[in-house]
């Protein structure tokens, strides 16, 4: 089974990419968990809490994993995690790095900022100096990764387009 990983900054489509791509290809995809766990605190989020995050999306993707059939799509990945706690608490726990040097990825599809940012009471970061640092940030990481990876850029339609045949592309050099 391959892993495709959709990653990128807030509100630039990766669950409506993910979701798409799922059905395209007859498969299942993994959601962020994040966002679950995150509706159900009755606070703001602690650093602590990327643990669990971590945690819980590690066991959504083996439960996913389980149910895909020759690819797997992952509406993110721990890199997320890690970004997150490096930007907002200045660091990340070692047991969440060990994690990501263990998770594999055959490819990542790099969402960039062109979709217009989309109000939502999780996301943060609305502005366009902020989109960019993040989109160079996971620009970096997937870069230096060892992974394929496309960029994926334009309407939700030219970036359906463009996932779809990195992942064909994927498939068809097993």
């Amino acid at each position: 089974m391959k892993k495709v990983v959709v990653i990128g900054p807030e509100s630039t489509g990766k669950s409506t990419l993910s979701e798409k791509l799922a059905a395209h290809f007859n498969t299942v995809w993994t959601p962020e968990y994040a966002r679950e766990y995150i509706d159900q605190l009755p606070r703001l989020y602690e650093q602590h809490d990327l643990l669990e995050i971590a945690a819980g999306q590690l066991a959504l993707e083996r439960q996913q994993a389980a149910k895909a059939g020759n690819v797997l799509i992952c509406d993110t990945d721990l890199y997320v995690v890690k970004v997150w706690s490096e930007h907002k608490y200045g660091d990340c726990d070692a047991r969440i790095l060990n994690q990501i040097a263990q998770q594999q990825c055959d490819l990542y599809l790099l969402t960039y900022i062109d979709l217009p940012w989309e109000e939502d009471p999780q996301r943060e970061y609305p502005d366009p100096e902020m989109r960019t640092y993040f989109y160079n940030i996971y620009r970096d990481i997937v870069m230096q990764s060892g992974a394929a990876w496309t960029d994926i850029r334009g309407s939700y339609e030219d970036r359906e387009t463009l996932a779809i045949k990195a992942v064909q592309q994927l498939l068809e050099n097993k």
